[in-house]
């Protein structure tokens, strides 16, 4: 381990692309920085011990203070199709790729620094992230990991006397990001559209090359490439739609190459199941409504062939290919929700089950997570209080049991085995907003305690922590109620 931020080992692989790519710049300084939240957990990722000194730096890098030796600060050039509508120039307009780190497996992280200030990419934002959404991210992204989603990391949050002006007057703030990568859809999307023919083959053969090597000595490569981010979108979102969370803005621009959930912003977990939640305030139309994620997917892949059309000589290859995404999401969310209900060798019949279960739960407005906990802890013909406590109309539910009761006694496994695997795959703690919100405004009044306390039970959510009950409970009204929307 390295205790200190100018021993990290930067390589900076996109900064060798042409500056047709990005625009170097350096971030703008916030007014006495200050660190609010630190993950040591993703600090490991960069072979970093958290220290004085190490988070001294931290925050004066996070502040924009700072600049550490080795870095190569850039902002990304890219467009994307937001709500459906293609907008042709985005880019990264308040944050800045600080540079690529090499740690000790030879994985390569992308340090991001987001709340960087104006680029030339900011559409007359100011350029500024605030608290909120910098804790929102960071206990999402840690969030989702631990629950074994693909997923960006949060490695640390700063904040400062910087005045952002919102709704009301915030305070300035920055996340540090590390990700794989942050080459999105809308790069590729960028270069065909502006009919840049060399860049966008200069982008696909650098992606491949360094997140798809397996695929570097093939002849027909962009349309393997294309074959396995369709894959790797598919597993992503039906990983998602099994924990019932909502990423609110699945714009083009937000889509990761490598399938990890990429740019916070409205999400939201299922509290009460509603196969039509919205969790983005801004989201009019419904179009990122929990129950449009999967379609919203193959779309935006869809969008992806289209900008690689320039590329390949079989065009109706990536439409095949294409194609395949129903199919796989299918496939992968049937296998993911058969874990969480316990059951094993695959069924004709479990698919019917399944949805007659998410059903219930939509009409009788049931909690999506204490429900499957609950589930977890299930003996086969013994209705569970539970259970039954959760729904307004308990008989349904009995009648569901009864069917459930004859597929486990086919599974032939202990219940307790079941039950043991069961806990293992349908989390106690789920990062709720109203949670969330706690720790925000906690936060903006200087105590910073409540985000620790939470990431506890965040970073080990299928485990027991007696002295931590409260996180489990069923949220307030006023919880379920909570308003979220693209500033958050």
């Amino acid at each position: 381990m390295i205790t200190s931020l100018d021993q990290l080992n930067f390589n900076n692989r996109f900064g060798s692309l042409p500056e047709a790519f990005y625009t170097r710049l350096q971030a703008t300084p916030l007014e006495n920085p200050k660190l609010v939240a630190v993950s040591q957990k993703a600090a490991d990722l960069l072979d970093l011990e958290l220290n004085d000194s190490s988070t001294e730096q931290l925050t004066l890098v996070g502040g924009g203070s700072k600049v550490l030796e080795g870095t190569d600060p850039l902002a990304m050039i890219y467009s994307g199709h937001q709500f459906g509508s293609y907008n042709p120039q985005l880019g990264d307009g308040r944050g800045l790729l600080l540079g690529e780190i090499t740690n000790n497996k030879g994985e390569s992280w992308d340090l991001h620094l987001k709340g960087a200030g104006t680029t030339p990419y900011s559409r007359f934002g100011d350029g500024r992230a605030v608290l909120r959404s910098c804790i929102r991210e960071y206990l999402a992204s840690e969030t989702l990991f631990h629950l074994n989603i693909p997923t960006t990391r949060a490695l640390c949050v700063v904040t400062s006397d910087t005045p952002v002006y919102r709704e009301t007057e915030e305070r300035g703030s920055t996340l540090l990001r590390l990700a794989k990568t942050h080459i999105r859809f809308g790069h590729f999307e960028y270069f065909c559209y502006t009919k840049q023919q060399d860049a966008l083959e200069a982008l696909a053969e650098f992606t491949i090359q360094h997140y798809f090597p397996e695929l570097a000595d093939q002849n027909d490569r962009y349309c393997l490439f294309f074959k396995a981010v369709v894959e790797k979108t598919a597993n992503m979102i039906a990983l998602w739609q099994a924990n019932g969370f909502a990423h609110g803005v699945m714009n083009t621009d937000n889509m990761s190459i490598l399938g990890e959930t990429f740019d916070y912003g409205p999400y939201g977990f299922q509290d009460d199941f509603n196969w039509n939640y919205i969790c983005n305030h801004s989201d009019h139309s419904g179009r990122y409504a929990f129950s449009q994620q999967p379609d919203i997917g193959y779309w935006n892949c869809g969008r992806l062939a289209q900008a690689l059309v320039p590329l390949v000589d079989d065009v109706s290859a990536l439409q095949t290919t294409l194609d395949t995404y129903p199919t796989l999401y299918s496939a992968k969310y049937l296998s993911l929700m058969s874990e969480r209900l316990g059951l094993r060798k695959e069924e004709p019949e479990d698919s019917e089950l399944i949805k007659d279960l998410l059903q219930l739960l939509h009409e009788q407005h049931v909690d999506y997570t204490l429900f499957f906990r609950a589930l977890s802890d299930y003996t086969v013909g013994q209705i569970s209080s539970k259970l039954t406590a959760l729904c307004s109309e308990p008989n349904s539910l009995k009648n569901w049991l009864q069917r459930y009761d004859e597929r486990l006694r086919r599974n032939l496994e202990p219940d307790l085995q079941r039950q043991q695997k069961m806990k293992q795959v349908n989390p106690k703690y789920i990062l709720r907003n109203y949670l969330a919100q706690n720790a925000i405004e906690k936060a903006e009044k200087g105590d910073y305690s409540e985000i620790e306390q939470l990431m506890t039970v965040l970073q080990s959510p299928y485990d027991e922590h007696p002295d931590l009950e409260h996180y489990a409970q069923k949220p307030p009204e006023w919880g379920k109620k909570l308003e979220v929307s693209c500033s958050s």
